[in-house]
């Protein structure tokens, strides 16, 4: 029950700041609920592929992946791909990312105690002051994963708010988000109680290692363009 009701007022978080958050989008009413609905679809069909791909039992527990077993990871690229997809099909260019990025890190953050309270994606054994023991999983005290997660994009969304305010990095505060989770969530992953595979990553870091180099390439190609229109614009 901790689990939804912290899904929900994560949710409800996201619109409020979405709604008080100051942007500029030329976008119908109607362009935006269709892109917002085709990215949080994409968002928790991605979410759920590692699971879906990884075990081989689904159809025995085809109830429990649709309530749980998801993947922040690969529900955030999920919905930037959704996002990108629904623009491409209305023919929309205009740059959405910076308008959405703050509204989405602070749903992510608030969304992290919900598996904080329902005890799930905890971390290893440690023998740290703040280790947390998880009825869900034994009697040993474990990182709070959860915890770290939400601190992490609360504070990013900060950070983020800061940069939009500043002006700093117009059109890829999306890619910094995206970026800066791609380094924390791979060095965490060693605190993680996820299988390795081979040279001892996991299969999230290897889908990171896919992940950053294609949006660096985004990046380029998103400052590249930037860069030709400032141009244009010093010549006109």
């Amino acid at each position: 029950m901790s689990y939804v009701l912290f899904m929900v007022l994560a949710m409800v978080s996201a619109a409020i700041v979405a709604r008080c958050w100051p942007h500029s989008l030329a976008l119908l009413p109607a362009q935006r609920w269709f892109i917002g609905l085709a990215g949080f679809s994409a968002a928790i069909l991605f979410a759920k592929l590692p699971f879906l791909v990884l075990r081989d039992d689904v159809l025995q527990h085809a109830g429990t992946l649709l309530m749980g077993g998801k993947s922040i990871l690969f529900g955030l690229v999920g919905g930037y791909a959704g996002v990108e997809l629904a623009k491409k099909y209305l023919g929309v260019t205009t740059k959405t990312g910076d308008a959405f990025v703050v509204p989405v890190a602070v749903g992510v953050g608030v969304g992290r105690w919900g598996c904080f309270f329902a005890g799930c994606c905890y971390g290893v054994p440690t023998e740290m002051p703040w280790g947390i023991v998880f009825a869900a999983a034994d009697s040993v005290a474990r990182h709070p994963i959860q915890i770290y997660e939400s601190v992490f994009h609360l504070s990013l969304a900060g950070l983020l708010a800061w940069l939009r305010q500043a002006g700093k990095f117009p059109g890829q505060l999306i890619k910094v988000y995206f970026l800066s989770y791609f380094v924390f969530r791979w060095l965490t992953e060693f605190i993680r109680p996820e299988i390795a595979g081979e040279w001892g990553l996991t299969v999230y870091q290897w889908s990171i290692l896919v992940f950053m180099p294609v949006f660096l390439l985004l990046w380029h190609r998103d400052a590249q363009r930037f860069s030709q229109r400032a141009t244009q614009l010093d010549t006109h």
